[in-house]
């Protein structure tokens, strides 16, 4: 069944951080063999604050084979205590286009190998079109339970 429309993952490795390890944090996302599956990681070069460099990792899947594996792949990763908290504080994290967002604390993850939700800008940003019929929020709110229960 499908749950999404489209899954965007994207982190932010700003100059002076560790990019391999962030770039490999970012790739444990994907569960998949990027090249055979035809799955891109765009980097983006930009600027930050006082003109610092800072590189974009962003992947875009759109395949309901690669969303549904993906979403799989991250309730296996998330304890029970992090999928409650993302329950509990699904409303706000859903827009009036039923794009579902999360947020993961970077320093967790490549330090302790944890996914821990967050409201920092220092993080893997994740966004989960959600598929909903009709299209509605209260629609989309079912399809995140469904999803995160």
């Amino acid at each position: 069944m499908k749950q999404a429309h489209s899954i965007t993952l994207k982190v932010f490795v700003k100059e002076g951080e560790d990019y391999g390890k962030i770039k490999e944090a970012f790739l444990s996302f994907l569960p998949f063999e990027l090249e055979k599956e035809k799955i891109k990681i765009n980097e983006i070069s930009a600027k930050g604050f006082e003109e610092k460099k800072i590189i974009i990792l962003e992947s875009i899947l759109t395949k309901e084979r690669h969303t549904n594996k993906f979403l799989e792949s991250l309730l296996e990763k998330l304890e029970s205590g992090e999928k409650q908290r993302i329950l509990l504080l699904k409303e706000p994290r859903l827009d009036e286009n039923a794009d579902f967002f999360l947020r993961f604390e970077k320093n967790e993850l490549l330090e302790n190998r944890k996914l821990a939700l967050t409201d920092s800008g220092n993080c893997f940003h994740i966004k989960i079109s959600i598929a909903a019929f009709p299209k509605s929020g209260e629609n989309a709110l079912k399809a995140v339970q469904g999803i995160f229960s």
